[in-house]
């Protein structure tokens, strides 16, 4: 009988370790988390073989996009220099006189990071005086800003589950977007819904037909920017304030007052809304009205507001910054203490006019986003990249830095849309540094030149 050339062994405990001669081994892993998204799923299964993800479950779309993208990672020096293999002493060095000569640096991206990365590049930036911005600028920034004008009724994703009988999607589609959010939160069992999406109610509100509006119970479809009336409307309806037939302005306005009708007598309602409401001309005031409209249903039921966040670990980004400086995003150093100045400090802003005159871009998935100018003055000053291997962007880097990935070949701590943090296992291994190791050398080099 020819003997199995593999050999299966499960990883559920870190503590065991697969050993033997058998050419080909294969691991599987369970209680995997994908930081694909803001959901950080912690439940999947990966098969490992010869350092090599070849399956995985349960199935998500954009955890295929990821793990399939890890399959085909290049085999890449660490470090280059103007496009040149170098040692990564040399290439630290190199970095760190490029920002020693630097009137104004910035730290940009950390979205991709992971909690330690994050810390390191808040202790680059007190060392050097640099100003430190994360992807929320370019984000939910201004959701971020109506949290501290109006604060937030919150809860964790958990909570949702076992005890939401009303959960509404506000300009966000989840089934493009998050696509295992409906599965775990709504569909899936709760303490008071052991029978999963029966007895809960999904509603999309969107000014669009999207994935989620078609599986929804209710879609209630807006005009595109009128989302800032709709919330005035519901606001005024839940607190039993007349409201002039005239000021629906061609709105549907039997639905939204079975809408509000809905809110005010839900026993526990969710209101998840997307990076769309956030980004429009008024999406700080319309975020505004959304967190006090669930403060007033306060009042009557239990209800609670959250984000849907971009994918990789921007939530712990923020957190990060707060404790660290005080403040979540936006944040100069430059006179030994942090100042809080969205707009003045952020990226984008720093870059178009002139002010940065060399950037660390911890990951730098966002620089496309960047306005033309931002993009034009990247292009000409030095730039220092740290971000995993097959990643090519419209920037031509100085020192290049090809760090290993968060969850995949280190372990590290994300956090989920929630606040809440989740560990991540390493499933895979690499010989590629992380880039809160190349942060802290750059920390120690960079030390003695501000002396």
């Amino acid at each position: 009988m020819k003997a199995d050339s593999r050999l299966t062994c499960n990883t559920n405990d870190p503590a065991i370790v697969c050993s033997g001669s058998i050419p080909a081994v294969t691991r599987v892993i369970s209680n995997v988390a994908c930081t694909r998204c803001g959901c950080v799923c912690d439940d999947l299964t990966v098969t490992v073989e010869s350092n090599r993800i070849v399956e995985f479950t349960p199935d998500c779309s954009l955890a295929r996009e990821w793990f399939n993208w890890l399959r085909d990672q290049p085999d890449v020096p660490a470090a280059l220099i103007d496009g040149q293999p170098v040692d990564i002493d040399a290439a630290i060095q190199h970095a760190a006189a490029l920002l020693d000569r630097s009137s104004l640096p910035l730290i940009f991206g950390l979205s991709r990071s992971s909690t330690d990365g994050q810390r390191r590049a808040c202790e680059l930036a007190d060392k050097l005086g640099a100003v430190i911005d994360s992807t929320a600028s370019r984000g939910h920034g201004p959701s971020i800003l109506a949290f501290q004008a109006a604060g937030e009724s919150t809860s964790t994703l958990g909570e949702v589950r076992h005890r939401a009988d009303l959960v509404i999607y506000w300009n966000s589609d989840p089934l493009y977007s998050h696509p295992r959010h409906l599965e775990r939160f709504v569909e899936s069992p709760g303490q008071h819904f052991p029978n999963g999406r029966q007895g809960r109610h999904v509603v999309v509100v969107d000014n669009r037909e999207t994935a989620t509006a078609a599986v929804a119970d209710t879609f209630l479809q807006i005009p595109r920017g009128s989302d800032f009336e709709v919330l005035s409307l519901l606001r005024c309806l839940v607190k039993g304030i007349p409201i002039d037939p005239e000021q629906f302005a061609g709105l549907p306005e039997e639905e939204i007052k079975a809408l509000a009708d809905r809110m005010r007598g839900c026993q526990f309602g969710a209101i998840f809304f997307g990076i769309r409401l956030a980004a429009a001309g008024n999406g700080h005031a319309a975020v505004e009205a959304l967190l006090r409209l669930g403060t007033e249903l306060n009042d009557y039921t239990r209800f609670v507001v959250r984000r849907m966040r971009v994918p990789g670990d921007v939530t712990g980004a923020d957190s990060v910054l707060c404790w660290q400086t005080g403040y979540p995003f936006s944040i100069s150093l430059s006179r030994g203490y942090p100042r809080y100045g969205p707009g003045e400090y952020s990226a984008e802003n720093l870059l178009e006019r002139g002010e940065a005159d060399c950037v660390v871009l911890v990951g730098g998935e966002r620089i496309s986003r960047l306005s033309d100018a931002a993009q034009r003055q990247l292009q000409q000053i030095p730039v220092i990249l740290l971000d995993p291997a097959g990643l090519n962007w419209d920037v031509q880097p100085q020192v290049r830095f090809h760090t290993a990935v968060y969850g995949i070949h280190c372990r590290a701590t994300a956090y989920r849309m929630d606040e809440v943090p989740v560990p991540l296992r390493k499933i895979l291994d690499s010989s590629l540094p992380t880039d809160h190791e190349i942060l802290a050398r750059l920390v120690t080099a960079v030390a003695p030149l501000m002396d």
